[in-house]
């Protein structure tokens, strides 16, 4: 845990990094981190980033984190579609494969993105993604990071991730392997 709290606070230090905050350093490359850490960590870097979201606001010269919760984004496009309330009854009559097929075509990663966008980008702007273990195996994270990438080229975009990344593979809760991503680096 200790250990966890060190990356944690060169995270914060991360964000008052000029370079970082520029996408400067990159070779051209868009700036798109993995922040990986051991899921069983999971409660305790959600409680250090609501902290840190309320600390970065864009106020007296601090970045602007812009947080991004796919569970949050999955459940309200299921609301507006009118199935949240349907998809335990769904899943009991046709079964879980059907059900995740079925909320698949309804929430693509572009619809995750769309409801990423937002018009006033400015210089200080952090993205943050989170929720990536609770939205398994409806999304798969770099389907999100593969559409994304052009939206947030001016700003750092950070995954929060329950596993690990080795700079080419993604291990979701470090079992499951996502395809090679190789376009984002290693935040910490």
């Amino acid at each position: 845990m200790e250990h966890l709290y060190a990356r944690l606070d060169a995270l914060r230090q991360k964000l008052t990094d000029e370079a970082f905050l520029e996408n400067r350093g990159l070779s051209n490359e868009v700036g798109l981190y993995i922040f990986r850490y051991p899921p069983q960590e999971e409660m305790a870097v959600r409680a250090f980033m609501q902290g840190l979201c309320r600390e970065m606001d864009g106020s007296a010269g601090k970045c602007r984190i812009l947080f991004f919760d796919l569970y949050e984004i999955l459940l309200g496009i299921c609301r507006d579609r009118r199935i949240l309330e349907r998809i335990p009854q769904m899943e009991a009559q046709r079964g879980g494969a059907f059900t995740l097929a079925q909320i698949q075509k309804l929430a693509p990663p572009e619809a995750y993105v769309q409801r990423m966008q937002y018009p006033d980008h400015r210089p200080g702007d952090v993205v943050m993604i989170a929720g990536v273990g609770r939205v398994f195996p409806y999304m798969r994270s770099h389907h999100v990071l593969n559409n994304l990438q052009h939206l947030f080229d001016d700003v750092p975009v950070v995954m929060l991730y329950p596993g690990q990344y080795n700079g080419q593979t993604l291990t979701l809760f470090e079992r499951f392997t996502d395809d090679n991503y190789y376009r984002a680096f290693n935040l910490i």
